[in-house]
């Protein structure tokens, strides 16, 4: 598959600070860029101006689920082949894109989940408490969805365009982690975990859930659940 056919939906709200210097490495690799300014009120959308990506903008802030699955409608509907979800904070790294995307475009799985714990290094960088949640994490959703991953709140994820067809995000906010891995499961996608390496900059720490608003996550989701 062309690189053109990879779109790449970056969700960005208020990231003015480092939109750019995420962006330029991934216009190097010869994707699809799509990023949803997701109502930013910093500049974030003069900083996309003069970059060659497609922007879609949010009049309000809606959440990152939201930003996702409007960058997920307009990729299918200009024909991805392949989805890719990256974080526009800089904690991604585009040269983990090829490795992500391989198993989808070769056949092997329909959806393709970037892991912080299948390398040792990568695992140690992950600051403690960070850690421990997402441990947490892991066990919720083996209770929940029955899928037993090694990280189940890593943003960077891949597609294949019949697997994004199937994967619906009602959830506007961050619990849409969750919903995620929850579609797979009912949807009896193919699945398989990917290394990738997160890069914890003061900036990225900045942006990161707290633990309060982990807990928050964890009810706004089951509370979705009940509600459908």
């Amino acid at each position: 598959m062309d690189h053109n056919d990879i779109f790449i939906i970056i969700p960005a709200y208020n990231e003015a600070e480092m939109i750019q210097q995420t962006l330029k490495p991934l216009l190097e690799y010869g994707c699809r860029v799509v990023v949803v300014d997701d109502g930013s009120t910093d500049g974030t959308g003069a900083q996309l101006g003069a970059l060659p990506v497609t922007v879609i903008r949010h009049i309000v802030n809606l959440g990152q689920g939201a930003a996702l699955q409007t960058g997920m409608t307009y990729a299918l509907s200009q024909g991805a082949g392949v989805i890719v979800h990256f974080d526009a904070d800089g904690q991604h790294n585009h040269r983990d894109i090829q490795r992500l995307v391989q198993p989808v475009l070769a056949g092997q799985a329909d959806v393709a989940l970037g892991s912080r714990f299948l390398n040792k290094e990568d695992t140690r960088e992950i600051p403690l408490l960070k850690r421990f949640l997402l441990r947490l994490a892991t066990l919720f959703t083996v209770v929940v969805s029955g899928i037993r991953l090694t990280d189940t709140h890593n943003g960077f994820r891949a597609f294949s365009r019949a697997a994004a067809q199937r994967i619906d995000i009602r959830e506007n906010g961050m619990a849409h982690a969750s919903e995620i891995i929850h579609k797979i499961a009912r949807a009896k996608l193919s699945y398989v975990e990917v290394p990738v390496h997160v890069l914890y900059t003061d900036y990225s720490r900045r942006k990161g859930q707290s633990v309060l608003n982990s807990v928050n996550i964890v009810c706004d989701f089951i509370i979705g659940r009940l509600l459908k």
